[in-house]
């Protein structure tokens, strides 16, 4: 409590002096020099953690030191490890994906491959059919007594082979 009256009236101060162009010039000089010392403070603090200028610190400090990195490697490496997992669970996402399109598609192909298997069979037994028709009726008009069959195989350059489809 006596923190924050003590900061309310040290604004309040503050305030007044920035009504006055004198004391406006010493508030900024004030403000810059605070500022100075926190920046020499951080500037310390980087070259510490960097290790450098370790030279004047005791062990006690030194310690300290470590115990911060610490704390820090370990708080980098959980989000890490969060991040990669992360990264671990889209990839499988993406895997079952694939996965499914490659089932589909492989029951495309074979649905295909069959339907041109049942073709190719429909065309060839309708062919071989036409040509034993075509003997028969041939051999018919020739003499109305004798029925001669004459079995043979159709020429295939007539016909295109579908082409398979590779599993």
């Amino acid at each position: 409590m006596k923190s924050v009256i003590d900061r309310y009236n040290k604004s309040k101060i503050e305030q007044q002096q920035l009504l006055n162009p004198a004391s406006e010039v010493k508030f900024w000089q004030r403000e810059a020099a605070v500022l100075r010392q926190e920046l020499h403070a951080l500037q310390e603090n980087h070259r510490q953690i960097m290790g450098e200028q370790l030279n004047g610190l005791s062990v006690n400090e030194l310690n300290n030191l470590e115990n911060q990195l610490e704390i820090s490697l370990r708080g980098i490496r959980t989000k890490k490890e969060q991040m990669m997992n992360h990264e671990i669970q889209e990839l499988s996402q993406k895997r079952n994906l694939i996965h499914q399109e490659n089932l589909e598609l492989s029951r495309k192909v074979q649905r295909i491959h069959q339907e041109n298997v049942e073709l190719y069979k429909k065309a060839y037994t309708s062919s071989t059919n036409g040509f034993i028709q075509r003997e028969l009726a041939v051999a018919d008009d020739e003499s109305n007594t004798q029925i001669r069959l004459q079995l043979s195989q159709p020429d295939h350059s007539d016909y295109e082979t579908p082409p398979r489809a590779s599993q």
